[in-house]
């Protein structure tokens, strides 16, 4: 090159002003952005050649710090504690930067351990049986596999739980903060006096909880669609403020904030920005993974926390959530149980119904009749365990059968573009599509692709035009000016020259650029767990057959409660769906909460 830059060491502020258009203060820019990618370029260095990906090297900087590249060649498996490096990536990497390792390092067994519960994290669970662990170490050729679950043990990076299981320590903090969060509200919470003549409009179980919810520390308000979940934490609001206490309302996704604000009448804000989830620079841009501001040294100031679809809380969350919680303060936790858990590891909701230890308010009397009482009533036989025959003369649910996939997708692209529309009088721009898989004809990438072409073909320059729907697919609260949040579904208002997307999401506007373009997809039809925590006027589920295996009461039961007005259900599966919801619950997660509950709070 013209400015003598043949290698790294070459790369100076003088070298870079002899580049073409490059003056002292951008030469001074690119030198700092070129240090700050030097870990990375490191990393790459050693990874790439053995086969790994080269934007591997970005999540390994990202979880080792600058030192990555030293560290991995002091010890190569600290390489399977990033997401998606399997053992055999790790080992091709061990091969080259230590000629002449052997499998059985005891480096590579204490790092498998980990690997290993990770996997089992993955499918929700924060501990597992040491033999599982050593099944899985045996596969790998990991030698002995109880030395190795010694040796991660003695490193503090796995704790042993009771049974005879182990998990990693993050998770097993996390469920021993919960508990101790919960045992230590319960302990210092006053009781809230408020009159009482605002609960006239309540029945007796909706009182309950009201009354539980003023006096205890912790406490749980479940229950289906239509059982009047929304109108007790209305009410427990207005008696909390009636009595000089304030509130903070929260929930994870910011459709479902914004449908508590409007149902309560008062601010509702994300569990992420209410925490004050706090962004940290990476060179990937700025990830909100560096910790929350509020925490046990700086809580929430607010005397009553509140937050709504608590199914979706991982321990990890939730023990943010505790600790943020003041001592003195009431949490409310409310959600619905029956629908599917936590994306992350744990079953907050579930363990703190079970455990007994703090009082639970089950609504189960149904009310939605007028706006929405087929879909209720049939979300409520599902959330049973049956699936009775739907006839609706007033099509608020419409079943549509179809032959396979290709069937399916073509009825579905039917009912948003053309029947919904037309027969019920619901705007496109109200209609959502969810389906329990990604792939195949009636996956969300394909019905995409096809809702697209039907409803905003655009010019095809660019991933997104204006009009397009798109979903997030990661937290970007750090966008400006409002941010967004995961699971949050917008609509394309501007694209830049520069590919800058401008979108309208539930809490305002937002700029989509650089690396955060990668976490946004088309957003018409979207999967069953990135639904969940929203609602929409008009819901058209499709149940292909490829999505049989994953079929379940649950998913069955969160995919129908996504509806407020209308649901179509275009049905391809055959007898698998009847099956899955008689028969198939939600898959069980082992944890340690329950337990830890009671041992911590008095019985």
């Amino acid at each position: 090159m013209d400015a003598g830059i043949t290698g790294p060491e070459d790369v100076t502020s003088e070298a870079l002003r002899l580049l073409p258009k490059v003056g002292a203060q951008r030469a001074g820019r690119l030198l700092s952005s070129w240090i700050a990618a030097t870990p990375v370029y490191e990393v790459a260095l050693l990874v790439v050649p053995a086969g790994l990906d080269a934007r591997v090297a970005g999540r390994i900087v990202d979880l080792l710090g600058p030192p990555a590249s030293r560290l991995l060649r002091d010890d190569p498996w600290q390489l399977l504690s990033v997401y998606g490096v399997s053992p055999s990536d790790a080992d091709r990497v061990a091969r080259a930067a230590l000629p002449g390792v052997s499998r059985d390092d005891p480096r590579r067994a204490r790092a498998l351990v980990g690997w290993a519960l990770a996997a089992q994290a993955r499918d929700g669970h924060t501990v597992a049986p040491r033999d599982v662990v050593a099944g899985a170490l045996t596969e790998f050729g990991a030698g002995d596999a109880q030395a190795a679950i010694a040796a991660a043990l003695d490193s503090g990076s796995v704790l042993e739980a009771e049974d005879d299981q182990i998990g990693l320590a993050r998770y097993a903090e996390a469920e021993d903060g919960i508990a101790q969060g919960v045992a230590r509200l319960i302990a210092t919470a006053e009781p809230i006096t408020a009159p009482k003549r605002k609960t006239a409009s309540l029945d007796d179980a909706q009182q309950a909880a009201v009354a539980a919810a003023l006096h205890g520390g912790v406490t749980v308000l479940t229950g289906g669609p239509g059982t009047g979940k929304s109108r007790t934490v209305a009410t427990l609001v207005t008696l909390a403020e009636a009595a000089g206490r304030t509130v903070a309302l929260a929930a994870p996704t910011g459709r479902a904030a914004k449908r508590l604000e409007e149902l309560c009448d008062a601010p509702a804000s994300t569990l992420h920005r209410l925490l004050g989830a706090q962004a940290r620079q990476s060179e990937d841009g700025v990830r909100f993974d560096g910790g929350f501001a509020r925490n046990e040294e700086s809580p929430l100031e607010q005397d009553v926390v509140v937050v709504d679809e608590t199914s979706m809380l991982d321990v990890e969350l939730a023990e943010a959530l505790l600790s943020a919680c003041a001592d003195g303060t009431h949490l409310v936790f409310v959600g619905d149980a029956a629908q599917l858990p936590s994306i992350g590891p744990g079953r907050v909701l579930g363990d703190l119904i079970d455990s007994g230890a703090v009082p639970v308010t089950e609504l189960k009397t149904l009310y939605r009749q007028a706006e929405g009482g087929t879909i209720a009533r049939l979300a409520i036989a599902v959330r049973e365990g049956e699936l009775p025959a739907v006839d609706d003369p007033s099509r608020e649910v419409v079943i549509v059968p179809a032959r396979g996939s290709g069937d399916a997708a073509h009825r579905v692209v039917q009912l948003v573009t053309d029947s919904i529309p037309r027969v019920l009088g619901i705007p496109v721009e109200q209609v959502q599509v969810v389906t329990p898989v990604h792939r195949g004809p009636a996956g969300t990438q394909e019905l995409n692709r096809a809702l697209k072409a039907a409803l905003n073909p655009g010019s095809g320059r660019r991933r997104f035009d204006p009009g397009d729907r798109i979903v997030a697919t990661a937290n970007h609260l750090e966008a400006e000016p409002f941010g967004y949040a995961n699971g949050e579904v917008g609509v394309v208002d501007e694209v830049d020259p520069d590919g800058t997307v401008v979108a309208g999401f539930a809490s305002g506007p937002a700029e989509i650029k650089g690396k955060a373009l990668a976490d946004v997809l088309h957003g018409w039809a979207i999967t069953v767990h990135r639904a969940q925590g929203s609602e929409f006027p008009a819901v058209v589920v499709v149940l292909p057959p490829e999505a049989g295996g994953l079929m379940s009461r649950p998913l069955v039961y969160t995919a129908l409660t996504r509806a407020q007005r209308h649901l179509s259900i275009v049905h391809a599966a055959g007898p698998a769906v009847t099956r899955a919801v008689r028969q198939v619950g939600a898959l069980p997660r082992r944890t340690r909460l329950i337990a830890l509950l009671r041992e911590y709070v008095p019985s």
